[in-house]
């Protein structure tokens, strides 16, 4: 099959012929149809993510039609597919607590297994998936990818937006447009922050409120004014420090900061505002990715209109472009994200 290889760290991936994947006893294999461009893919490509070596193919965010199905699989061939990044093994006692995002087992396709910049990816602990619903396309199926779900994880599950509250989300790329999207749906008022203004002007007529531009300084006390007194929940996006410290400086008393964005490699390692934290009696809640079990809620919001995923992909490329999005990631960009609808281009 074709894949995209990383040959070495931020060199253009290769393009080669590579050995079909084997379909495990619980999994499927699958034909991608669609696979996100994510910001996690560049901290694998860049060299700060522990599990992605030369020689690994990329690709967490897709979906796909299944090709073969292994004995203790429950799904057919030709049947189309979702698939989270995390894959439980559902066994553990976090599985069985139903906290498989923290599964001790999991696996997570493009970091350390084989991923889906490729035209067949081997997905194990096949339970996890979720049939790709007809009113989805496969490049939005694959945009919801580590975005949506991560971003409706995030504001449910863990920070527990409610209708009314001031929700600030630091960075506007494809986890923070989803949290506005679904935000806006929740009920809750949107402060969105970043440092493009392209992406600030796309925020505001996707429903945000406010929009402030951290470039001009001091974005925690801008947020405190306009919310009067501080958001309620604030949102990290990025995984950098300057961002974070944004974040929980932003939050009225009792706020809830949740860290989406993955800090690893150089970012791993911050100097936090604890202070703030002590004072204002703040909760810090760290999220990643969402428990499969959660896909029929978020469905139904996308089902229904109530949240409309099509502005979040903005750009539909073959696998031969997949280098020049990750190289774009180093700089300034232009509001949603790239999805591989061509794997064979």
């Amino acid at each position: 099959m074709r894949a995209a290889v990383i040959q070495q760290y931020r060199a253009d991936l290769s393009l080669q012929t590579v050995p079909d994947p084997v379909c495990e006893a619980d999994g499927v294999v699958v034909k991608v149809l669609a696979c996100g461009i994510c910001r996690s893919d560049w901290h694998g490509w860049v060299g700060e993510h522990a599990k992605v070596k030369p020689g690994a193919i990329p690709g967490h965010e897709y979906c796909g039609e299944v090709v073969e199905a292994g004995p203790l699989a429950r799904w057919k061939v030709g049947e189309r597919i979702i698939a989270p990044f995390i894959l439980a093994c559902g066994e553990c006692p976090e599985c069985r607590s139903g906290q498989t995002t923290t599964c001790r087992a999991q696996r997570v396709p493009g970091f350390g297994e084989p991923g889906a910049y490729a035209e067949y990816v081997s997905v194990p602990h096949a339970h996890n998936l979720t049939r790709l619903p007809d009113f989805l396309t496969p490049a939005l199926a694959a945009g919801l990818g580590c975005r949506v779900t991560t971003a409706y994880h995030a504001l449910t599950g863990r920070a527990g937006l409610q209708a009314g509250e001031w929700l600030a989300i630091h960075g506007t790329g494809g986890i923070g447009l989803s949290a506005l999207l679904i935000g806006k749906a929740l009920g809750a008022r949107i402060v969105a922050v970043d440092v493009v203004p392209e992406r600030l002007t796309h925020a505001r007529t996707l429903g945000a409120e406010h929009v402030i531009n951290a470039a001009d300084g001091d974005t925690a006390a801008r947020i405190r004014e306009v919310t009067g007194g501080g958001a309620h929940v604030s949102l990290e996006a990025l995984g950098i420090e300057a961002t974070a410290n944004a974040s929980i400086e932003c939050l009225r008393p009792l706020g809830r900061h949740v860290q989406v964005g993955l800090p690893t490699g150089h970012t791993a390692q911050m100097q936090i505002n604890m202070n703030a934290v002590y004072m204002k009696q703040l909760a810090l809640f760290g999220t990643r990715g969402m428990p499969a079990w959660r896909y029929p809620p978020l469905l139904s919001l996308i089902e229904s209109g109530q949240v409309d995923v099509r502005p979040i992909v903005a750009r539909h490329v073959a696998l031969s472009q997949a280098s020049a999005e990750l190289r774009a990631f180093d700089g300034p960009m232009s509001p949603g994200v790239a999805v591989i609808t061509d794997l064979l281009g």
